[in-house]
């Protein structure tokens, strides 16, 4: 995990890396509540950008204070109440049930259709569908980090993220940040809202 994620001007290199650990960092806090050990990580990185208006620094900021503000077992309990417990979540991290408003449909078949372009297939011990937002973000981490420097990596990594994570990304922040039990998990949907629209930016740049 960096110190500070896409903290400002470098080489393009450097700024590919930063990508890909922060959906790295992203794919892990929304599979699973967080472990003591990645919390004290949070709580030591540092929340100033080395250069002044650096992209994400204050839902950044945010992030590792509340990181650094709650305890572990705050944090565990509030996923479990957002994400987790028995029968239907209060919050859903599914991307068919934003784009169909069910679990396991045609969004999740296209999905699976293009992961098997991709030569991409679920770990077996994993027991969520592969539309699950932490499982989206580590595909994408795995195309950054696959050839960083390779155009056609580029153009996988934009069309998988235009079909898969932007149309309801956006969505599950709201609904993660309208949640009255919500303040770590709050942050980090702030953090995830900006970090989508950068790479929306980006990728609509001309190359």
């Amino acid at each position: 995990m960096t110190a500070f994620p896409l903290s400002g001007p470098g080489s393009a290199l450097d700024e590919e890396l930063a990508r890909a650990e922060l959906y790295g960092l992203l794919s892990v806090l929304y599979y699973a509540p967080p472990s003591a050990e990645l919390l004290e990580q949070l709580r030591l990185a540092a929340t100033e950008a080395p250069a002044a208006g650096a992209l994400l620094e204050e839902p950044w900021r945010a992030l590792v204070g509340l990181a650094r503000e709650m305890t572990p077992e705050a944090v565990h309990g509030e996923y479990n109440i957002l994400f987790g417990g028995i029968g239907k979540p209060e919050v859903y991290l599914y991307g068919s049930h934003f784009l169909s408003g069910f679990l396991n449909e045609k969004p999740l078949a296209r999905l699976r259709s293009d992961l098997l372009e991709l030569e991409l297939a679920r770990a077996e011990d994993m027991s969520e569908t592969e539309d699950h937002i932490a499982y989206l973000c580590e595909v994408m981490r795995y195309l950054i980090a696959a050839d960083a420097q390779a155009e056609h990596q580029l153009k996988r990594q934009q069309e998988f993220f235009a079909r898969h994570l932007q149309p309801w990304a956006g969505l599950l922040c709201d609904a993660i940040q309208a949640h009255p039990g919500a303040r770590f998990y709050a942050a980090l949907a702030l953090l995830t809202r900006h970090f989508m629209d950068v790479e929306a930016q980006g990728f609509d740049m001309p190359g």
